[in-house]
């Protein structure tokens, strides 16, 4: 399949649209992180999740809401929680968010902590500055999609932690951008043009039963 396959969009795409669905994102993803708190399972976070993307007055979900407590954190996005973990007073959890706005799909995600256990705390950092490290590279030269995810192991090993390879970025559009068939990220041997693409991060803890996750998108 083409690189212009593989980044067409509908007609009704904008890139403005785009970068208002991903701001509303953003604001759900903060509403939702302000009302977490120690003592509260994933399923309630779920579906308090819920209640602040019909506050924002989002148009559809467009992927399953996911929060992670704990050791889920590991978790793939296709893969199911182990149980319904009660979040901890020193904990970390992140959040997941795929909603329509305007006809567009925002996606984002982020990670957070309770309590300030200093490993946790790093490692949640350490997703989003690995995200701006490999987010850098693609604006300063024309490099694939491949090569941004090869740059981000190369860093996250530098950096002390394992990046998950599994999970790789895929395409956003005006709904439904499935139609189009884009792949992931990860996979694009093409340079990746702005407002098509989520940048995604998942790292492990070298040691210790968690992660953090960060996405955003390249715009």
């Amino acid at each position: 399949m083409s690189a212009v396959t593989k980044e067409a969009v509908g007609a009704a795409y904008s890139l403005a649209a785009m970068q208002h669905a991903q701001a509303m994102t953003w604001s759900a993803i903060e509403r939702l992180a302000a009302r977490i708190a120690p003592g509260m399972r994933e399923t309630e976070a779920r579906a308090l999740g819920q209640h602040v993307l019909a506050e924002l007055d989002m148009q559809r979900i467009w992927h399953p809401l996911l929060v992670r407590f704990g050791a889920n954190t590991l978790k793939t996005f296709g893969q199911r929680s182990d149980g319904d973990p009660v979040l901890g007073a020193d904990d970390i959890f992140f959040i997941d968010m795929g909603a329509v706005w305007q006809g567009h799909e925002g996606d984002a995600g982020h990670t957070f902590t309770t309590g300030d256990d200093p490993q946790r705390a790093a490692c949640a950092a350490a997703a989003k500055a690995l995200f701006e490290r490999v987010q850098a590279r693609w604006q300063q030269g024309r490099v694939s999609g491949a090569h941004l995810y090869d740059y981000a192991q190369a860093q996250a090993r530098a950096m002390g932690w394992r990046l998950n390879l599994d999970i790789k970025g895929h395409r956003v559009s005006d709904f439904p951008h499935s139609v189009h068939r884009g792949g992931d990220l990860g996979d694009f041997e093409q340079y990746p043009n702005p407002g098509l693409w989520i940048l995604e991060i998942q790292i492990a803890h070298p040691s210790e039963p968690y992660g953090a996750f960060y996405e955003d998108l390249l715009a």
